[in-house]
């Protein structure tokens, strides 16, 4: 996949209750880092995610023999992939604010920030598992609770 270069847009943060009543805690860094974010998945998350799928269904198919076939050649090249996503939204997410409540609970002001955090955490289990040929049922979990982050950003419609 090409490597991902945010640019200038009109993308703003939405504010719904309670992220109404966290929003002073929201930083222009936080601001900023999602809109890349936001740039990033739109751009490039859709074409990763089915790079993931195909590659941990014909890993699947090979029974989880990496020399079959291209299965080696195309690790690699979804690992790369995964790689370049994380070190992209590495800095991005390690920039948002986490603060605490009342009772000593950490929370994420931003809306939508914590699932950007997640999914960037999750990608890199990934990455890592594939990377140290592991079998598709080891880094397969971290890939459905990366589906599942992803879901959760486009059902929240915060990068529109």
């Amino acid at each position: 996949m090409p490597e991902f270069t945010p640019h200038v847009s009109n993308w703003a943060p939405q504010f719904p209750y309670p992220y109404d009543q966290t929003r002073k805690n929201v930083t222009d860094a936080d601001i900023n880092a999602e809109r890349e974010m936001c740039q990033w998945f739109n751009a490039q998350y859709l074409e990763l995610r089915r790079q993931m799928d195909k590659f941990g269904f014909n890993l699947l198919q090979a029974n989880n023999d990496w020399t079959v076939g291209t299965i080696q050649a195309q690790a690699d090249n979804v690992a790369s992939n995964v790689e370049q996503a994380v070190a992209f939204l590495a800095p991005r997410a390690e920039a948002f604010t986490i603060s605490q409540d009342f009772a000593g609970d950490m929370y994420f002001p931003l809306y939508q920030a914590e699932p950007f955090y997640r999914l960037w955490q999750e990608l890199s289990n990934v990455g890592v598992g594939i990377r140290a040929r592991n079998t598709a049922w080891v880094y397969g979990p971290s890939q459905q609770r990366v589906k599942r982050w992803a879901s959760q950003i486009e059902r929240s419609h915060v990068c529109d």
